[in-house]
């Protein structure tokens, strides 16, 4: 596999991480205050949400592209499930805090 193949499917995943912390992120901020809803924290709400928009989505992809499902893209799926709540509950703003207190600082 050569550099410029492997960067493009690592921009595909890049994409598609956003893309569903987009959706769930927006999704939670519909549902949280339904009448069986609000009492359950967000955050809970927001990992089912996860949880479940990324298997659909695994399931949406692997009958456009006409791929057999098999149980390692849904064992994948959940654990990028994980990932996707983080970022859609803010991880954006860790992530940027780490790295700004672990970035190098030019000594000038």
């Amino acid at each position: 596999m050569n550099m410029e193949l492997m960067m493009q499917y690592v921009t595909y995943g890049l994409m598609a991480l956003g893309a569903l912390s987009f959706l769930v992120a927006v999704i939670v901020q519909v549902i949280k205050e339904l009448p069986g809803l609000n009492k359950i924290p967000t955050s809970i709400v927001a990992l089912v949400v996860s949880v479940i928009v990324c298997q659909l989505a695994v399931v949406i992809v692997c009958q456009c592209l006409k791929i057999v499902i098999v149980w390692y893209y849904v064992t994948a799926a959940f654990i990028a499930a994980f990932v996707v709540y983080v970022i859609a509950t803010g991880g954006w703003e860790r992530a940027a805090e780490i790295w700004s207190r672990t970035k190098y600082k030019n000594s000038k």
